[in-house]
């Protein structure tokens, strides 16, 4: 019984924190502390700011052998269009056309930048911060790709292009930084320690503020108009996907930190860029709004459940 207790003190450290950040968005913004002005100039400083120089940081301190692993940024990306081809085909069966679109990116599009990052430096520390930052600036690439792909055969008025697709990747600030740090580190590159600990300072304001948007941006009452659309994409994203590839991972050999990493990055709720994309696309925003706020409710007990069984089997 001591043994059980002492594993749920465990995950609820990884997991705690992380989530308490979200409902204290949501009580800000309730109380009125916050409004959508703040959560929008705190976005997007810490999209364009912070964010990118945590990430840069992070990947240039530490071993470019560590931070870089083809085999888990290779298996991701194979699982992500895995998981994207079958809900597309699930979906030309169960979804009306219209929200076909909403429906799949809702169902792949995880947060990996925020909520993956921040519960992997909380369970692996710099490891985790280093990895998982490669993994989460490679992993945006593939999502916007696949997310203007997905939108522009089912929206009315989007029409995405490869050129514009590419704009936009090459313009992100999180891929910038990932690419910017890898190169560094790679020819060696160090930087004055003063700029180092001011960057520090700096970064140190990303997840924390991020995170406190992410609970800023949900909406309760879209959350209680959710439908069987919203539950099913929701389920896919972050009950789903994790339950068959994190398996399939520990069969091919995954193990470790490896295979945590993996799970924390699986089995994230749907990522809030996903509702900016819709409403550009001139799809269902209210549909996008349900499914990251269920997503994000039902995270809360898939990621505590699935580091609780990782845990006791002792795969992680």
């Amino acid at each position: 019984m001591a043994d059980q207790a002492a594993l749920f003190h465990q995950i609820f450290l990884v997991t705690g924190p992380v989530f308490g950040l979200v409902l204290l968005g949501v009580f800000l913004k309730r109380i009125r502390l916050i409004d959508e002005a703040f959560v929008m100039t705190a976005s997007n400083l810490t999209f364009r700011a912070t964010m990118p120089t945590l990430l840069f940081l992070s990947i240039l301190q530490s071993d470019l052998k560590t931070a870089f692993q083809p085999k888990l940024v290779f298996f991701f990306i194979a699982a992500t269009f895995l998981h994207f081809g079958f809900v597309w085909l699930w979906s030309l069966r169960s979804v009306p056309k219209e929200d076909r679109g909403v429906y799949i990116q809702g169902a792949f599009r995880g947060n990996c930048g925020i909520m993956s990052l921040a519960l992997a430096a909380n369970q692996y520390g710099d490891y985790g911060l280093s990895v998982g930052g490669v993994l989460s600036g490679i992993i945006v690439i593939v999502f916007n790709i696949l997310s203007a792909f997905i939108l522009s055969i089912y929206s009315p008025t989007f029409d995405a292009n490869f050129k514009s697709i590419m704009r936009e990747i090459v313009r992100n600030p999180l891929i910038i930084s990932v690419v910017a740090a890898l190169v560094g580190s790679s020819i060696g590159l160090t930087l004055p320690e003063w700029v180092v600990r001011s960057g520090n300072y700096f970064a140190a304001m990303s997840l924390p503020t991020a995170l406190i948007c992410i609970g800023g941006t949900l909406s309760l009452a879209a959350f209680k108009s959710s439908g069987r659309v919203t539950l099913s994409s929701s389920l896919f994203k972050v009950f789903w996907m994790p339950l068959f590839f994190v398996p399939l991972a520990w069969l091919l050999g995954f193990e470790g930190r490896e295979l945590g990493i993996l799970f924390l990055f699986l089995a994230t709720p749907t990522a809030a860029a996903s509702y900016v994309m819709v409403r550009a696309a001139g799809s269902s925003a209210s549909l996008a709004a349900n499914i990251i706020a269920l997503t994000t409710v039902i995270s809360v007990v898939s990621f505590m459940a699935g580091l609780y069984v990782l845990n006791y089997l002792q795969l992680i």
